[in-house]
């Protein structure tokens, strides 16, 4: 501090320097001593008589109505002219300067302060918030603040009650509380308000909650609670400011030896310390004990810490003490200071100078008087704790919350007539997911990924089709290989004895024929094994349509045969025999065989199959398939296939009791009988599966159908051929037909 700010410092205290942490250390002792009257009236007596300049800390409505009540008039209390400096915080009421234009505020501005309560809210996750607000014109101008930041976080207020000063309705306030199951309440108010609702609360049990207040009054920290006082350990929001060098030395330090001047400092060692004085040109102390400091002293009577008001009255002189440097320095050409005469100013001239006040404090903070230019306020958290000596807890803040937050893999959903904050958790309906914490509605994952179990995250879907390397395929392809392999040894067998009369009896050429396309209906439903594509999507339906015509219409010639056979035998027709020497029934291959190629190129012309996908079918897989294209054009095949089925079944089923040497009619009665019902089991099969499973079904109902042709009409006559070759004989066959023609005749 320089040398004319010295100056100004005795002028304002009417001390030197070394003596303003005395001021910051009696003011705070000063109001928690004194009762407000007798705080007002000193100030006012110490105002006139002793300096120009009021550092106050009490709302000034208050004064005014005081001076009122007392019958003091305004202009002898608070004249306009009378600079009045406010150490307490921020009122935005208090910038009104119509009203109070002698009125400067060192604290900064309170405009954050719904912000700052709100992020302390985010902070511990509180959503269930009560409300407890002044009716004075700070907490009506605060509140609407409050509510918006409140909603823009979505935290819903429990309750808000406004309180006025004179009608405090403690009961009801505490009846709200009670109803609500609220953990956590704020207050706002002045330091009056904070008084009255402590006092008021402090008659009820009320525990398990946690108090945010808006200002750390010195009358809060003077309070001595018991243990279980509703208002124990509240968290207050204090404005952040810096450490002034050297004060906790000073109080460690300062006793009224050291300062016999300092009239509140020997009020604190008489009432504290129990000492006596004697007075005298030189005032003695006794009794005193040996070393006495402050430090001595419990926290709740008395706080080395430079709390917030002590550090707006520092802050305070310091500013008073700048405006009447500058003003010294104004005058200096007008007056001579250094003659040793007093400077005399009236205290109006004071006011521009307050007004532009801005400069650094010792602790590197800005001190603005001026209410445009201020400062919003940074604040520090203070958790205030009043054990007993030598007890400690660690106590875990408390959730404030209407619902438990619904955690990933459900969404919330809102309970009729609650607040937003009061909802139920619903589990995320199939595919979607939730991933954080408190989702208003889930997320449905993309076609091409699934949502895990838990409904947490979206997974890539793997392709499923049905794959040589599963159980199913390989068996499936195992048996196609198979059965192949069975007909290729029959059709060996045949060709090798095909001068037999097994052979020749049962029309050689179309069992040829049949046992060629009954292998190739085997090697076809490879075709739906492994991954699909066009080429194999197309080939498998054409060539399954197209074999098992030629199958089926061989089974039908070979049935229309044997009935040729037998009525040329028997009835001598002659154009029966012409019939059968020409083979005539032989044609009906190639012509079924064509018209299903007709039927199968109008399928390719219009609608053919084609490789597609199924995303939804299966969970977690996206099935490659052939999807069939036409649907009328594929059943339009399968009919096709089903009326020559049904023709072979009716004409084999006609001749089942013909004399036939080798029986051949049972056997394709039994044959086509198989084959009928495989398919009529696979339509309702078909359509109750999906995916792999369905082509599964295909592919088996295509291999039991042909294996039933194989093993009905081809197994008895290998039979006989490998081991019993005595009844493959000419004359064998010749007694047996005989025979037969007797039992017929019989």
């Amino acid at each position: 501090m320089g040398a004319k700010t010295r100056e100004a410092v005795k002028l304002v205290t009417g001390l030197g320097d070394s003596c303003l942490q005395r001021i910051v250390l009696q003011f705070p002792f000063l109001v928690s001593s004194l009762s407000e009257e007798e705080c007002l009236l000193n100030k006012k007596y110490t105002a006139h008589v002793s300096g120009d300049v009021l550092i106050a800390g009490f709302f000034p409505l208050f004064y005014i109505e005081l001076q009122r009540s007392l019958g003091t008039p305004e202009s002898k209390l608070l004249p306009i002219r009378f600079p009045q400096v406010n150490f307490g915080r921020f009122d935005p009421v208090l910038s009104d300067h119509r009203r109070f234009p002698a009125v400067y505020q060192v604290a900064p501005k309170d405009t954050a302060i719904a912000l700052a309560m709100v992020a302390l809210m985010v902070h511990f996750s509180w959503n269930w918030v009560g409300l407890v607000i002044s009716e004075g014109e700070s907490g009506l101008r605060m509140l609407p603040q409050l509510r918006e930041e409140m909603s823009k976080h979505r935290i819903c207020t429990a309750f808000e009650h406004l309180v006025a000063l004179k009608e405090f309705e403690h009961l009801s306030l505490h009846q709200k509380i009670r109803n609500s199951f609220v953990k956590v309440i704020v207050i706002f108010g002045n330091n009056e308000f904070l008084i009255i609702t402590i006092n008021h609360m402090g008659t009820y049990l009320t525990l398990g909650k946690v108090w945010v207040i808006n200002t750390p009054s010195t009358l809060i920290f003077r309070k001595r609670y018991f243990l279980f006082h509703p208002f124990h350990a509240p968290l207050i929001f204090s404005h952040h400011h810096g450490e002034i060098s050297g004060f906790n030395n000073f109080i460690n330090t300062v006793n009224p030896a050291k300062y016999p001047e300092d009239y509140y400092l020997a009020v604190l060692w008489i009432k504290y310390f129990n000492c006596t004085f004697s007075e005298s040109s030189c005032v003695t102390w006794k009794n005193c004990p040996a070393n006495a400091s402050l430090e001595w002293l419990p926290r709740f009577l008395f706080e080395m810490d430079m709390l917030e008001e002590s550090y707006n009255i520092y802050n305070a002189v310091y500013a008073v003490a700048h405006a009447l440097h500058e003003m010294l320095i104004d005058q200096a050409e007008a007056q001579a200071v250094g003659n040793g005469s007093k400077l005399v100013f009236s205290p109006s001239q004071l006011h521009p100078f307050l007004k532009n006040t801005h400069f650094n404090n010792p602790a590197g903070d800005q001190v603005i008087l001026d209410e445009p230019k201020k400062l919003v306020a940074e604040y520090d958290i203070v958790n205030f704790w009043n054990f007993p000596e030598g007890l400690r807890q660690v106590v875990k803040t408390p959730q404030s919350i209407c619902s438990e937050s619904c955690g990933p893999g459900f969404r919330k959903s809102p309970q009729e007539g609650r607040p937003a904050c009061c909802f139920d958790c619903i589990p995320c309906s199939e595919n979607e997911i939730s991933n954080r914490t408190d989702m208003e509605q889930c997320v449905r994952c993309p076609d091409h990924q699934y949502a895990n179990m838990e409904k947490t995250q979206c997974l890539l879907k793997s392709e499923s089709f049905l794959d040589y390397q599963d159980p199913l395929g390989m068996a499936l392809a195992c048996s196609a290989v198979s059965l192949s392999t069975l007909t290729a040894a029959i059709t060996g067998i045949f060709v090798k004895h095909h001068h037999t009369p097994i052979v020749k009896a049962n029309n050689r050429a179309l069992s040829y024929i049949l046992l060629i396309s009954l292998n190739c209906s085997f090697l076809c439903s490879l075709l739906a094994i492994g991954h699909p594509n066009t080429a194999t999507c197309i080939l498998q339906q054409t060539t399954f349509a197209v074999v098992f015509t030629v199958a089926v219409s061989s089974v039908l010639a070979k049935t229309l045969t044997v009935v040729l056979a037998f009525s040329a035998a028997t009835l001598s027709w002659t154009r029966m025999r012409l019939w059968l020497v020409s083979g005539r029934p032989n044609f009906l291959i190639p012509l079924c065989t064509l018209i299903q190629l007709i039927v199968c190129g109008v399928w390719l012309g219009t609608s053919p199959p084609f490789l597609d996908t199924d995303a939804h079918s299966e969970h977690g897989h996206i099935l490659i398939l052939c999807n069939k294209g036409s649907a009328s054009a594929f059943y339009c095949v399968l009919g096709f296939l089903g009326s020559l089925a049904l023709a072979s079944f009716t004409v084999a089923f006609l001749a089942r009791n013909l004399p036939d040497t080798f029986n051949e009619a049972k056997f394709l009665t039994f044959s086509m009988l198989l084959f009928c019902s495989v398919w009529l089991t696979f339509l309702p099969v078909y359509h109750s599966t999906q995916g792999k499973t369905m082509v599964a079904v295909e592919v088996f109902s295509s291999l039991a159908s042909s294996a039933g042709l194989l093993g009905c009409i081809f197994v008895p006559k290998c039979y006989i051929i490998l081991f019993r070759p005595h009844r493959n004989s000419l004359p064998a066959i010749r007694g047996q037909t005989r025979s037969g023609r007797k039992k017929s005749s019989q």
